[in-house]
């Protein structure tokens, strides 16, 4: 069992229901990256979004293409990527989940990138533009590996397509509440939630909604329908205004309206 199965696992057997965090590699600064991660820990996410910047972010919203910006703007690169890594593996021990895009892996080389990866401290990985027909490469370097390659589900996704991506999905699978992008925004979760009713007809992998989610009452309504929360946009926001300890205190916020719904 994986660190990240194994946390997962210990969240279903303790009825809680999981958060994770997203924040992004060197945004505002490297040092506050790895702080903020190691700190998000501390407050009670149970599982850190690691998130690999990109010039073309297409998946994510003016918050995270913002600090992404920000980030290789400050030379941000895989190599600086593995050494922050490194430097949070020495102070804790949280599962971490790469989310990156296509391209940069495929430079990389997806054996290369899994093994420095996974070597450096990566549990494994989300690829949001890279269909599950094209993940093939990826996933069997990845399963050798025990590296998760993470799968999405989203309220257009049909049963048939649900039984292919999720058939073999291991670590969670990346629920996408709306349409849009990542940010801060009214999402009505029902959609989302018949979508997470229909997929555990095909699979028994920890579900997890993301995008959208901004507050603590936002947390509790998409938990409703899945075993894990997924937080970026309204994390990142504080982050890049300079406002580390409300970001950590909304972390906290987070984990104890969650933490209310075991009542």
């Amino acid at each position: 069992m994986t660190r990240l199965e194994r946390k997962m696992a210990e969240l279903a057997a303790a009825g809680k229901k999981g958060l994770i965090v997203y924040v992004t590699a060197g945004a505002p600064d490297e040092e506050t990256s790895v702080r903020a991660i190691v700190e998000a820990a501390k407050a009670g996410a149970d599982v850190i979004e690691f998130g690999l910047p990109f010039s073309d972010p297409m998946a994510d919203g003016p918050v995270i293409q913002a600090a992404a910006v920000k980030a290789l703007r400050g030379g941000m690169n895989s190599a600086r990527e593995l050494e922050l890594l490194k430097e949070i593996r020495k102070q804790t021990d949280v599962p971490i989940v790469g989310m990156g895009y296509a391209n940069p892996i495929h430079h990389y080389g997806y054996g290369k990138f899994v093994r420095d990866f996974k070597a450096a401290g990566m549990d494994g990985v989300i690829v949001p533009d890279m269909p599950h027909e094209e993940s093939a490469e990826l996933r069997e370097i990845a399963a050798k590996e025990d590296f998760h390659v993470v799968e999405f589900v989203a309220p257009g996704t049909s049963p048939e397509r649900m039984r292919e991506t999720c058939a073999d999905a291991k670590g969670f699978i990346y629920c996408v509440s709306n349409n849009g992008v990542t940010g801060e925004k009214k999402i009505d979760y029902a959609p989302i939630g018949r979508v997470c009713e229909t997929a555990r007809a095909f699979t028994k992998t920890p579900l997890a909604v993301g995008f959208g989610i901004g507050s603590p009452e936002a947390a509790v309504a998409a938990a409703a329908h899945a075993d894990a929360v997924i937080v970026g946009s309204a994390v990142v926001r504080r982050l890049l205004d300079g406002k580390f300890d409300e970001a950590i205190r909304f972390i906290r916020s987070l984990r104890a309206a969650l933490d209310a719904m075991q009542k």
